[in-house]
This record gives C-alpha cells, structure tokens and sequence, in this order.
C-alpha cells in the first residue's frame, strides 16, 4: 500500500519559519517527482504547486515562494521536506505532499484526487499576521 504522510509544526505569525515532512512508502518509480501542493481554504481556490523535486535532485518552485521556500529530499528517497522561510497570511493552507511519474501539473481544481499518482491527505498549516 502507497502511504505519504505529511507532518510538522503548522502555525506561526507572519515573518516565521515552519518545516514540513513527506514520508513515503509503498512505492518504486525509476523517476518520478515529489511536489508540495496548497489549497486556500476559501472557496473557489485552486490546488497550485508549490514546488517539486525530481529524483535527480532538480527542483521547480513556484514565483510565488521562490526565495523563500526550499525543497529536499531526506537519505531516504521517498522523503521530501519543505523548508518555507517569511511565511506570509497568504501563505496558508492546506499543504498536500504527491508523487508522479510525470511532470507536476502546475494548477489543479482540487488537491488530491488527480493529477498525481499518489497523494497524501495534506496539513493545514495557518500564518497568521
């Protein structure tokens, strides 16, 4: 069974910093990508990509975080974290861990459900000003 489970602090005033952690399990993909997704908690909002990491080490992250957030892998493969650094209330969300065989989608309709092989079932992590 294909597990990723997503873990770390979730909240912190404007200007912090928070890790998030992806463990996963249960899968064997030559290449693949594991990304970070987040989804406003207002209605309408879309699932965005946050960024990615390929498992040759090559990163992707969206305008919006360039800068101030870092994606990694742990010694284990299937781990990825997310080091997000001046967190701003716009950063808040639900923060969802995928992996894929192919390339992240950069914009979904909802986290979770498609455009990644698999998902974790994703954190809140709140920023408050």
């Amino acid at each position: 069974e294909v597990q990723l489970v997503e873990s770390g602090e979730t909240s912190v005033q404007a200007g912090g910093s928070l890790k998030l952690s992806c463990a996963g399990s249960g899968f064997a993909f030559d290449n693949y990508y594991m990304a970070w997704y987040r989804q406003a908690p207002a209605p309408g909002t879309n699932c965005d990509l946050v960024s990615t990491i390929k498992s040759d080490g090559t990163t992707y992250y969206s305008d919006l975080v360039k800068g101030r957030f870092t994606i990694s892998r742990g010694d284990a493969k299937n781990t990825v974290y997310l080091q997000m650094n001046n967190l701003k209330p716009d950063d808040t969300g639900v923060y969802y861990c995928g992996v894929t065989r192919l390339s992240a989608i950069l914009s979904l309709g909802v986290c979770g459900s498609y455009g990644m092989d698999y998902w974790g079932k994703g954190t809140l992590v709140t920023i408050s000003s």
